[in-house]
């Protein structure tokens, strides 16, 4: 197992180089200064494509490290992984971004002078120039950015802008806590872009399965972020399957965790989540749902993050032998 304090050390873009290539890949630095990747003959780019299942991470699993898109980008290096929901740290870090998508203002805060429209379209422009860096960094590297999770902002032109950023990142979705009001604003947005708009559901607010859930109805980019474990955990042991066979055309992506009907969130294989059922489910109807790992139980003393992930991915190449 290794060291802790060697994945969670802060790191500079220098610092990175090294990193990165000992994860598979060779970073460089083109003439513009940009960090690009070329594929290190000696180790292997990573793949996380299990007999057509496409297994990646939601990289909150990596939370109390540093939220920079390289930090990020080496552990799932590191884990193995070739998919990624990204949040929104690494994107904020590397673009510039701050707020709902409205770009760095500098001076006090609320008080400071708003910038004309022009100068932010030029700042919004300089920003999606970064998106486009980071979605060339991890493509080179091998990692798919296949949904970011970007709050929304309160404008149709930070709404317009949080859908040129998942264009600028090569995303299919954008993922985002379930609100339904909040997804009849957004499915005109999501159509006009044609970029999905997938709600992640907690305990409470999970997909009905007696009657037709609101959603399935609401646009056609409107779709779910299944978390299977908030699943399992709000019906107090139900099982999440047939909730996928009758929504699978609607699903975008499932978050996998175990949890306990109690509410209880051990490591996997120790819960009541048929996770490797799911997988199964996934292998044998071929859907196109992305499964990222969702990393929540409490961390081993001595371990780490992409230790624990990478104890997932094992768990999901071994249900899906």
């Amino acid at each position: 197992m290794s060291n802790p304090t060697n994945i969670n050390r802060p790191l500079s873009r220098r610092g990175f180089l090294g990193g990165a290539a000992a994860a598979g890949a060779v970073a460089l630095l083109d003439s513009r200064g940009a960090l690009t990747f070329a594929a290190d003959a000696a180790l292997p780019r990573p793949n996380s494509d299990i007999d057509g299942v496409k297994i990646g991470a939601i990289t909150y699993s990596y939370r109390g490290g540093i939220s920079t898109a390289e930090y990020t980008l080496e552990c799932l290096l590191k884990d193995g992984l070739s998919e990624t929901e990204l949040m929104d740290g690494p994107i904020r870090s590397f673009a510039g971004i701050t707020g709902g998508g409205r770009g760095r203002r500098g001076g006090n805060g609320g008080n400071a002078e708003q910038p004309s429209a022009q100068e932010l379209a030029k700042r919004r422009a300089s920003q999606l120039k970064k998106c486009e860096q980071i979605r060339k960094m991890y493509n080179d590297a091998g990692v798919n950015i296949h949904a970011h999770k970007f709050p929304f902002g309160r404008s149709d032109e930070e709404i317009d802008f949080n859908f040129e950023i998942a264009k600028a990142l090569g995303c299919k979705a954008i993922t985002t806590e379930r609100n339904d009001a909040m997804a009849k604003r957004l499915a005109p947005f999501a159509d006009k872009h044609g970029i999905w708009v997938a709600f992640h559901n907690h305990t409470t607010n999970y997909p009905q399965i007696g009657t037709v859930d609101p959603l399935f109805s609401m646009g056609d980019h409107i779709a779910f972020n299944l978390d299977i474990g908030h699943y399992v955990a709000g019906t107090h042991g139900k099982s999440p399957i047939p909730v996928i066979e009758k929504y699978h055309s609607k699903i975008f992506s499932l978050h996998l965790k175990d949890r306990t009907a109690d509410g209880g969130t051990p490591p996997w294989g120790q819960g009541q989540v048929p996770i490797k059922q799911v997988l199964q489910l996934l292998k044998k109807e071929k859907w196109p749902i992305y499964a990222d790992i969702e990393l929540e139980y409490e961390i081993p003393k001595g371990s780490n993050p992409v230790a624990e992930v990478k104890k997932c991915v094992d768990y999901c190449r071994e249900a899906l032998a």
